[in-house]
């Protein structure tokens, strides 16, 4: 199936996608990976609201960027059709979830992970062999498992050089341990994280208590009966602006988010009681996002909640934490009220040295751009940043990456609703188009959703999405899982500016260094990120830290503080490289 390329994309060229063409191959560049590194994108299959996911665009630096359209090929990647339709009374449908993750423990290509909501579909894992191409390898790998796969995080949690992956299911969530040889092992048993059926969402590994080895979070939606699934239209919460639709989830029973702490034998302690995070009842939780928010060492937790309060749970240093999203103004509205929050970007997107949030919602609301103040305290600035133009859209996946490489982080955000009803309403529509925020400085945007190519505009009902540089090429390319058809690969062409990828490797810290600060320096100015572990929606990114360097050929230093404090310089070099750098070990 070629989906129709719309009006105009010929003339905007810089950020092209292949997300309309699976059946063709991507144009442009074709380049394979280099120097040996490599990522892996988990697209998972959720239920609630759908998604619909966006590309990215570019700027020139006298200019805005033009953009080009999305070029979507299968690659090797299959068409996947659920055997419902999405109006069937599972309201998460066929969601998705996507994340891309770095190198295998050669260093070797990154590969595609793909996770199916089908009944009788299994999870894929696709081999990167260059040119953004693909080989479905599920099987050597291990990862057949059938399931109503969730959200998905990445993270060496024993410290060995491969990571492994955890991915949330409702029933029982799942623990694979990377196993040498590419193939990965149900460990789920052994390292103590059986548990009764359960609806999990979302899921993050980070290192909480500074150890050195990584511990995880796992969100929870909601208790889920399927025997008891309420007609639509059976209530009040069976509703949506006098449609019968999917019930919930209000009115639906709460859910508990768990954390689980590394004990280092390759086993986890449930501490979600004794730590305060289970202490919270009260929210449908998803996308869990774990920063150093107040800067004090340790990493704090944001969780975005649907139709509650969203939560931040503030690191008290001593193994528990406390739950300051009321106090600190990221867990409501600037009106005082709930929303139905989704997920979550975490970026300092105006260079002010505080990392800030960026929380997508449900229709009739626009997302929140809480900036961080510095003193524990944030404001929603979704206004005054130019984010707040659109409240038909349902948010999912967003990211902050510069599209093109002039230091500035750009926004992508992901639409798409989850009622197919809406379709009997001409203002609403159930597949819906991506949005693409240029950063012009100051702490505002503008929107170039419209001149920015088919891959943007493009409707489509999604979950999940995940940024990563599948080519090695220094741009980054987005994988986006979309409903009742194959995931959407989309490609930058028309990055223009020098840039930098960081891959950051602890030794006293978690190997995957979750949870380092890097700034690089160049052209004078300091260009921040973080390794971080699940983002997006139920989601993850690529864990090396790309910045633009803008004009600067050069850069002067790289600076990491590293999980538990420690702080190291690295020496500079040219740009357009990446650059791995070793706790106590230099650069290469």
């Amino acid at each position: 199936m070629v989906a129709r390329r719309l009006p105009g994309i010929e003339r905007v060229d810089p950020f092209r996608t292949e997300c309309h063409r699976f059946d063709t191959q991507v144009r442009g560049r074709a380049g394979g990976a280099r120097r040996g590194y490599g990522a892996h994108v988990v697209v998972h299959r959720r239920r609630r609201r759908a998604t619909g996911y966006g590309q990215c665009a570019e700027s020139g630096p006298a200019g805005e960027p033009d953009r080009d359209g999305p070029a979507a090929d299968h690659r090797g990647l299959p068409r996947h059709r659920g055997r419902r339709r999405p109006h069937r009374r599972e309201r998460l449908g066929r969601s998705g979830c996507e994340e891309v993750h770095s190198r295998d423990h050669r260093q070797r290509r990154r590969h595609l992970r793909l996770r199916q909501r089908r009944k009788t579909a299994t999870g894929h894992l696709y081999r990167n062999r260059g040119g953004l191409r693909f080989d479905d390898v599920t099987e050597r790998a291990g990862l057949t498992r059938t399931g109503w796969g969730q959200g998905v995080c990445v993270g060496d949690y024993d410290n060995d050089g491969r990571r492994d992956l955890f991915v949330a299911y409702y029933g029982q969530s799942v623990l694979y341990h990377n196993e040498a040889g590419g193939a990965f092992h149900d460990v789920t048993d052994a390292a103590g994280l059986r548990a009764p059926t359960r609806w999990d969402t979302g899921c993050s590994f980070f290192d909480y208590d500074l150890d050195g080895r990584l511990d995880l979070v796992v969100t929870s939606y909601l208790e889920f009966d399927r025997s008891r699934i309420p007609e639509p239209g059976a209530g009040g919460y069976c509703q949506w602006k006098g449609m019968p639709v999917m019930c919930g989830p209000r009115g639906l029973p709460f859910s508990r988010n768990r954390l689980f702490h590394n004990d280092g034998n390759g086993r986890f302690t449930d501490v979600s009681k004794a730590s305060g995070i289970g202490a919270t009842n009260g929210c449908y939780a998803f996308t869990a996002v774990a920063s150093d928010f107040d800067e004090d060492g340790y990493p704090d937790l944001y969780v975005a909640c649907d139709s509650t309060p969203s939560l931040l749970y503030h690191n008290n240093t001593d193994g528990t934490f406390e739950e300051v999203g009321l106090l600190s103004g990221v867990a409501l509205n600037d009106d005082g009220q709930e929303q139905g929050g989704m997920g979550v970007a975490v970026a300092d997107y105006d260079e002010d040295g505080h990392y800030d949030i960026l929380k997508t919602n449900f229709s009739d609301d626009v997302p929140n751009l809480y900036h961080n103040n510095g003193d524990g305290t944030f404001d929603d600035r979704v206004f005054q940043s130019g984010l707040g133009a659109y409240m038909e859209y349902v948010g999912w996946g967003a990211h902050f990456f510069d599209v093109d490489h002039d230091g500035r982080r750009d926004l992508l955000l992901v639409n798409g609703h989850v009622y197919p009803e809406v379709e009997r309403r001409p203002e609403i529509h159930y597949r819906q188009p991506r949005l693409l925020y240029w950063n012009v400085g100051g702490g505002r945007f503008k929107d170039l959703s419209a001149m920015s190519g088919a891959g943007i505009q493009e409707a489509q009902s999604s979950r999940g999405s995940a940024a990563g540089d599948l080519d090695n090429d220094g741009s980054l390319e987005v994988v986006i899982a979309n409903i009742g058809t194959r995931p959407s690969l989309l490609k930058n062409f028309g990055a223009k500016h020098n840039w930098l990828l960081v891959q950051c490797a602890g030794t006293t810290a978690n190997r995957d260094a979750i949870g380092a600060r890097v700034q690089v320096f160049a052209g004078g100015r300091r260009l921040s990120g973080e390794v971080q572990s699940g983002s997006g929606f139920i989601s993850q990114n690529d864990s090396r830290v790309h910045v633009g360097l803008g004009a600067a050929a050069t850069y002067d230093r790289i600076e990491v503080r590293w999980p538990g404090g420690a702080r190291e310089s690295f020496p500079g070099g040219t740009a357009n490289r990446i650059v791995t750098v070793t706790q106590g070990g230099g650069t290469r």
